[in-house]
């Protein structure tokens, strides 16, 4: 064998060497990951109390009160990821439930919550900015607040109602800054309030295929003009009107938005809680409807099913949609509008 051939196997050998202890190595970190997190969970099950008992009471008695209520369920960041699959998780198994964006929530997006609900709020931390709106407004209405936080007295802590404090464990991260065994335990607590919710219910198997899509296929199967408000139960102001104008009509039909049409009704624009923010000024009373409203709104046919309308609005990208105007066809002549709270109300989420 020559030189540069022995030289060649040399080097394979090192570098084979050295992936194996790279390969030990990212083996040793991802248990140490994972036994930091399983630590984490039996530290949680551990510090279980009343609080939880009191959560599962609250719920439970907002789904039979028979005032349609929902389980709100809000955070921002990783937590708000975790919020978006125990809203999925707490649906497919009885409860009713939504994830709101604290962030849209202060934007115009707080009138989807009711008396009537309960808000589940996650915060590792308990100060995020961003939830001082959804906190002072269920406050402000005497809706039930449920914070799950490892800060007892974090902000959101002292106002809410029952406390689900999750135990202060290292994250995962090496530098203990990542958010790992904090969400991890914040999922599984929130699978542990669905399961105990399921089980109040005493659901059999064959029940529960009921709150998964297949058991909702009427639900799914309604169309836009099944639930949308008609053109006679809209806010519209002709283009010719004021600003003033329009303030009246938003707040008379209350339904968020206001319709800029000419004289033969035909939809020339909209106005949304977003626009009267951007324009905000002194004299925005004064103001033509033209200068404030958006153009060319996002829209769905009449005969379209309604799943599809709720799709478009909560999985736009880039875009946060609450209200789709409705068009009899293709040739867009203005038929109603249907909101995101109408699709929830009717079961379609």
């Amino acid at each position: 064998m020559d030189e540069k051939a022995l030289k060649t196997m040399t080097v394979q050998k090192i570098s084979d060497s050295e992936m194996a202890n790279d390969s030990g190595k990212d083996v040793a970190i991802g248990r140490n990951v994972l036994e930091t997190e399983i630590e984490g969970l039996r530290a949680l099950a551990k510090s279980l109390d009343g609080g939880f008992s009191q959560a599962v009471e609250v719920i439970d008695k907002m789904k039979n009160s028979g005032r349609s209520g929902r389980l709100i369920i809000a955070g921002i960041g990783k937590s708000g990821h975790v919020c978006r699959k125990l809203a999925a998780t707490f649906a497919s198994t009885g409860t009713p439930a939504y994830f709101v964006h604290p962030g849209e929530a202060s934007h115009g997006d707080l009138g989807m919550v009711t008396e009537n609900d309960v808000v589940l709020m996650l915060s590792n931390s308990g100060e995020n900015a961003e939830l001082s709106d959804l906190i002072h407004y269920t406050r402000r209405f005497a809706i039930k607040l449920i914070a799950m936080t490892s800060n007892p007295e974090s902000t959101l802590a002292k106002h809410a109602d029952i406390v689900l404090l999750l135990p202060k464990v290292p994250e995962a991260c090496p530098n203990g800054m990542a958010p790992t065994t904090s969400t991890t335990m914040m999922m599984a607590l929130g699978d542990a309030l669905a399961v105990s919710l399921l089980e109040r219910m005493g659901l059999t198997a064959d029940d529960f295929k009921v709150f998964h899509p297949g058991g909702k296929l009427g639900k799914k199967l309604q169309k836009v003009s099944d639930i949308m408000h008609g053109v006679s139960d809209l806010p519209l102001v002709l283009e010719s009107s004021k600003m003033d104008e329009a303030i009246i009509m938003l707040s008379e039909k209350n339904l968020g938005v206001v319709l800029v049409v000419d004289g033969q009704n035909e939809l020339k624009g909209i106005i949304t809680d977003g626009d009267l923010k951007r324009h905000m000024s002194a004299d925005l009373m004064q103001k033509s409807v033209t200068d404030i409203m958006s153009t060319g709104p996002q829209s769905i046919e009449q005969d379209a099913l309604a799943v599809e309308a709720m799709n478009i609005m909560t999985n736009t990208p880039g875009r946060y949609i609450t209200s789709l105007i409705v068009t009899e066809n293709k040739d867009g002549k203005l038929a109603g509008m249907i909101r995101l709270q109408d699709c929830l109300q009717a079961g379609i989420a």
